[in-house]
């Protein structure tokens, strides 16, 4: 358990974490955009998670969990639940460690994310999102089977492993006046906020919903965590219905600030990233891209970081949402 002034993840268990994974994560790129940088007012640095293995952040937190399982835990197998870049994540860490993959995967995920899923050797069981508890499914897996349970955000070891992407950024770039990532669970926002704070105590940490998720948003207005319908956004890893308690505990404190996209944004934001960036975002990844695009910030000036969390998008799919008939 975890009180106001025992924080459940510490800077310096994101330098250990950072250790942990060197060598085993990429060091993804900082991109600049001149064109960005007008629209937005400010200097903007992209972290850019899409180039991470497994195409997402995901992986940085996965690892460091599952690194730590004992030699009896590994023998016996990792559970999750996840929509599919957790997911690849943990499949991708269960490999690289000798160990066995459940997935807990709601039947409407990605095509593209299962079958990554399923490439790295996971098992899947498939859900009802909108009718299923995924987490009690994932629980009573790893009671019948002895699994252990790697959850997707609401976990110190995940939480301190997402906090490497805003550490390596920092490294490069220096001081920022703000930083921004998507919230879904809230593991990247808490990670990236405990390394920032730390580092910069006046940064200004912004987290970015979309309009129809946007259950972090409203917790943090009532200053409890608050329930929300089950959300239907094109943004599936944002599609979630409550934060995570550990990840709320560190964001209630560190984050001043969440915006929120719509739909439209978001892909307008993704065909941005494509056609002037030269980058393939998905629409969680693109939420950032949607909220400076669009001024769904306080007005932000100076340096300005932003995460962009994933690519994990087929080519159909990318059509679908952000073609045009020729």
């Amino acid at each position: 358990m975890t009180t106001s002034s025992t924080p459940p993840v510490t800077y310096d268990d994101i330098l250990d974490a950072a250790a942990r994974l060197k060598g085993v994560a990429h060091r993804t790129p900082v991109l600049r955009s001149r064109t960005l940088d007008r629209l937005v007012g400010a200097e903007t640095l992209l972290k850019c998670e899409n180039f991470q293995r497994v195409g997402a952040f995901k992986f940085r937190g996965a690892y460091n969990a599952a690194s730590r399982l004992t030699p009896e835990q590994r023998a016996r197998g990792i559970v999750t639940y996840s929509s599919g870049n957790h997911a690849q994540a943990v499949a991708l860490a269960a490999r690289e460690l000798g160990t066995t993959a459940v997935i807990v995967m709601p039947e409407d995920a990605p095509r593209s994310k299962r079958l990554a899923t399923e490439g790295y050797g996971a098992e899947i069981v498939t859900y009802d999102r909108y009718g299923q508890d995924r987490i009690a499914l994932g629980q009573a897996l790893a009671a019948e089977r002895g699994l252990t349970l790697v959850p997707p955000y609401e976990h110190p070891h995940v939480i301190a492993g997402q906090g490497t992407a805003a550490l390596e950024l920092l490294d490069e770039v220096g001081e920022l006046d703000a930083l921004i990532t998507p919230v879904g669970g809230g593991g990247l926002i808490a990670g990236s906020a405990t390394v920032a704070k730390s580092r910069h105590p006046g940064i200004r940490m912004i987290g970015v919903e979309p309009e129809a998720g946007d259950d972090t948003k409203r917790s943090l207005e009532a200053g409890h965590r608050v329930e929300i319908p089950v959300p239907r956004t094109i943004a599936d890893g944002q599609a979630l219905h409550t934060p995570g308690e550990l990840t709320f505990s560190v964001n209630r404190r560190l984050v001043d600030e969440i915006a929120l996209v719509s739909d439209d944004e978001i892909r307008d934001a993704m065909r941005f990233a494509f056609e002037r960036l030269k980058i393939v975002v998905e629409p969680s990844g693109a939420t950032v891209l949607a909220a400076l695009l669009n001024g769904r910030t306080t007005p932000l000036t100076g340096r300005v970081g932003v995460i962009v969390s994933g690519g994990n998008i087929d080519a159909e799919r990318f059509w679908r949402l952000c073609g045009t008939p020729g």
